[in-house]
């Protein structure tokens, strides 16, 4: 099974001399396809900082990151988002929401910057907002759904452009512990069924029984806890 992301002695400072502060150190990790795995770590340990390496966001001080057997390292900005529109999904701790956009154009929006076909566009936005039950909110604006609705939202435009590799960061936040089941099976299905791979940020032990694997960041490293099938 060919790797998705492979992440090479990754590191990232912050700051010079002796007030330099290293978040990541030489950080190795490797995630194929199909596989859906999770990082645990106390709260100023560097997941963040992580996610956004991973998912292009971040530039690393050294190191080299491969997306299907892409490097990162000499993209330039426009190279760089054209690949996260193309191959990346996010899932934010806060739904980050465009607050001018109704609930099914905020996933059109990512279907057209994706380049998907307006008809494949509404199939899949309906579909998305049918499995996620926010379909009847589909007409309302931002400020009128409540947070776990929010959050949902946010869920299902992270799966449109229909990413080979997903990052979710806390994904389950604003969710009560039923519909955050429900989301982080959602992930490990897709992530199945369609090859995909995902990487979650968590800190809540209950969701993690849908994951192939659980890694804790510690001292800018990923050590592995357990496998968990």
């Amino acid at each position: 099974m060919s790797a998705k992301l492979v992440m090479k002695q990754v590191t990232k400072t912050y700051g010079e001399g002796d007030g330099a502060m290293t978040v990541l150190n030489h950080l190795d990790l490797t995630v194929n396809e199909g596989e859906f795995i999770a990082v645990l770590g106390p709260s100023g340990s560097g997941k963040s900082t992580f996610l956004s390496a991973a998912g292009a966001l971040l530039t690393p001080t050294s190191g080299e990151i491969l997306l299907d057997g892409e490097s990162l390292r000499d993209k330039d900005k426009g190279e760089l988002t054209e690949l996260r529109l193309k191959k990346i999904g996010f899932m934010f701790q806060s739904a980050q929401l465009l607050p001018f956009l109704k609930v099914e154009e905020q996933l059109l929006y990512v279907a057209k910057l994706a380049k998907l076909s307006p008809k494949e566009a509404k199939v899949r936005a309906a579909y998305l907002l049918k499995r996620l039950e926010i379909w009847e909110r589909r007409n309302h604006y931002p400020e009128q759904l409540s947070g776990g609705e929010k959050q949902r939202v946010a869920i299902a435009r992270a799966w449109m452009n229909k990413p080979a590799i997903l990052f979710a960061d806390e994904p389950t936040a604003s969710l009560d512990y039923s519909r955050g089941r429900e989301v982080v099976r959602m992930i490990a299905d897709e992530v199945r069924s369609e090859g995909k791979a995902a990487v979650m940020v968590t800190h809540d032990e209950r969701m993690l029984d849908w994951c192939d694997r659980v890694l804790h960041l510690e001292d800018g490293v990923l050590v592995e806890a357990h496998s968990l099938n």
